[in-house]
């Protein structure tokens, strides 16, 4: 049976460590010390995806006020396509039911070698109620849309999350993209 829960222990630690650097490119990662630091701090929550006790994913949001972003978000290779993703998602949803709940994802309006990927990606999150919200950031010259569940977000807001769960020298790196 799948199971939610928050992170307990430093062997669930090794687990994400050990995905989030075979699932994010090395461009998009932050220091996991940064990210364990803002967890501590009570402005980020990192949960685990569990089948039987077996680890197969993990989810790290970050919060300020009424805002929750989807930080990190990965399953298993292996694990893949058996619904762990959209079960976690609709989860996380619930989770922050009240709140303005959004992502973001590598923009699907510039040319990239991992073009399928990302519009696969897209239509993964749509598929699941996620929208796009209008926002568009380059974050460490890596650019990004966002979509959000249900709500609304400005790049103000956006940017404001990013300093104060990461603080101002992350902020002083986002810049917003404006599309035509």
């Amino acid at each position: 049976m799948i199971e939610y829960r928050a992170i307990e222990t430093d062997a669930d630690w090794r687990n994400i460590s050990k995905l989030y650097k075979r699932a994010f490119p090395l461009t998009e990662r932050k220091p996991l010390s940064l990210i364990r630091s803002t967890h501590k701090k009570n402005k980020a929550d990192v949960w685990l995806i569990e089948d039987d006790g077996v680890f197969w994913g993990f989810a790290i949001t970050i919060n300020s006020g009424d805002l929750v972003m989807l930080d990190y978000f990965a399953v298993a290779e292996d694990a893949r396509g058996k619904g762990y993703g959209s079960s976690c998602l609709k989860w996380l949803q619930k989770q922050y039911e009240g709140r303005r709940f959004f992502l973001e994802i590598e923009s699907v309006y510039i040319k990239a070698k991992n073009m399928k990927q990302r519009i696969g990606r897209k239509a993964f999150y749509e598929r699941n109620g996620m929208r796009e919200v209008g926002v568009t950031a380059k974050v460490f010259g890596v650019e990004f849309v966002t979509l959000g569940y249900e709500c609304e977000l400005n790049f103000d807001e956006y940017k404001k999350l990013y300093t104060d769960c990461y603080g101002k020298l992350v902020g002083m790196n986002i810049r917003e993209v404006k599309r035509r």
